[in-house]
């Protein structure tokens, strides 16, 4: 299947255009935007196994002239353009490609066709607004500078960004600033979301492994050390860690996610080990490092007082997601060109959600931003990573033109 391959122009007018007529030329080939995010929707591929996507966005770019590298990070792409006037300054623009493990029930004709994988995080939708920027500015050029179109694999816990920066990302393709964007449900189509500093939070995963001696449970309790009994009251003393370690002006959570032990068809059995599993979240090092401490100590603490061991493994993730002052002074000001002031919230929340795009902006100075993926009338919407949600195809051409328009102040000059 080819899209977008009519092949690129020199000329153009990136750095004088206004967004509405950015707005406008994206606009025309919309459908095929459309289609190219449907396609993908209807064919997810999860982390590390993006074959398929991959080698759609590589023939997209190849169609548009566009110098194309793959196999960054086993299945990433990153697409290399450099404008007609001189100029050194380089941006890098990333949207990440991979679906996750749920079953699609929206009943649409795009939906998944593969069982058990959907793209319920609108990844699908990230990589086609990327490819809409790329055929505007292989088709208008007139910029001073080099961009890099980063399509990234594994976001979804497998930490691809990670990856990408770990096998020399920035070397291979040197960048002064980078940016990404994500679609947010609930904030209305033609409207944007930012913040300077922690925007998302650091995502930790930890594992405790409670060990006693097992036993009868109806007639020698008493003669067992039951590491149940550890486990409930940790589940209980966790969740007091944040209320009563953090200080009450930073955000954290804990939370738990997994418990296993013994088995169902022997629930007269007190097992000799349970294991409890779960996330923690948090924006700062120092709540990171308290966090891990009191799970640990609280494990332990608890696990000695029953006369039974704890094992604790705690992994730390992804980094807190750490917006840059100026480029997120930068991306507000292309988004209230776009849409207007008023619909460019600059101060949202921190979101406890996570975002390995925190490792490429620990590399390089950057933002990320949020993009409305619309809500109904009543106020009703489908959230990211349950089995309902769609990407709102509305969005694409208007994604698109932020980019573009991101380009355009950032390579409008000679430097």
């Amino acid at each position: 299947m080819s899209y977008l391959s009519q092949q690129p122009q020199s000329g153009g007018a990136i750095v004088t255009a206004e967004p509405k007529d950015i707005l406008a030329e994206i606009r025309s080939y919309e459908d095929e935007l459309i289609a190219i995010r449907r396609d993908i929707h209807a064919h997810p591929e999860t982390g590390f196994e993006e074959v398929r996507t991959a080698a759609l966005v590589a023939k997209t770019l190849r169609g548009l002239g566009i110098e194309t590298h793959e196999g960054i990070a086993k299945t990433g792409v990153v697409g290399t353009l450099k404008g007609t006037r001189p100029g050194n300054r380089a941006v890098a623009l990333r949207a990440d490609m991979d679906a996750l493990f749920i079953e699609e029930k929206t009943g649409l004709p795009h939906a998944s066709t593969v069982p058990g994988k959907m793209h319920a995080c609108g990844h699908d939708g990230h990589t086609a607004m990327l490819l809409g920027a790329a055929r505007y500015l292989s088709e208008n050029r007139d910029f001073a500078g080099t961009v890099h179109f980063i399509f990234q694999p594994a976001e979804e816990g497998q930490g691809g960004g990670r990856l990408m920066v770990e096998e020399g990302l920035f070397d291979r393709f040197p960048a002064d600033a980078v940016y990404g964007m994500h679609n947010n449900p609930g904030r209305a189509v033609g409207e944007f979301g930012i913040r300077p500093g922690p925007m998302l939070a650091a995502a930790d995963t930890w594992t405790v492994t409670f060990g006693g001696t097992g036993g009868h449970g109806g007639s020698a309790p008493h003669l067992a050390t039951d590491p149940t009994v550890v486990l409930a009251h940790f589940i209980l003393a966790a969740q007091a860690i944040v209320g009563r370690n953090i200080p009450s002006v930073e955000p954290a959570v804990i939370s738990v996610g997994h418990i296993s032990g013994g088995s169902a068809g022997s629930p007269n059995i007190i097992p000799p080990e349970v294991v409890v599993s779960g996330t923690a979240r948090s924006y700062s090092p120092q709540v990171r490092d308290t966090i891990e401490r009191r799970l640990r100590e609280t494990a332990e603490g608890l696990a000695a007082t029953y006369g039974c061991t704890a094992r604790v493994d705690y992994q730390r993730r992804y980094p807190p997601l750490v917006n840059h002052p100026e480029q997120t002074d930068i991306a507000a000001g292309v988004a209230a060109s776009i849409v207007g002031t008023d619909k460019v919230a600059t101060s949202i929340p921190p979101i406890t959600g996570a975002e390995d795009f925190s490792f490429m902006l620990e590399q390089r100075p950057g933002a990320f931003i949020m993009i409305g993926n619309g809500v109904n009338p009543d106020g009703s919407y489908h959230y990211v990573h349950t089995p309902h949600y769609d990407f709102n195809d509305a969005i694409l051409a208007l994604g698109s033109t932020y980019w573009v328009t991101l380009v355009g102040k950032e390579l409008g000059v000679e430097g």
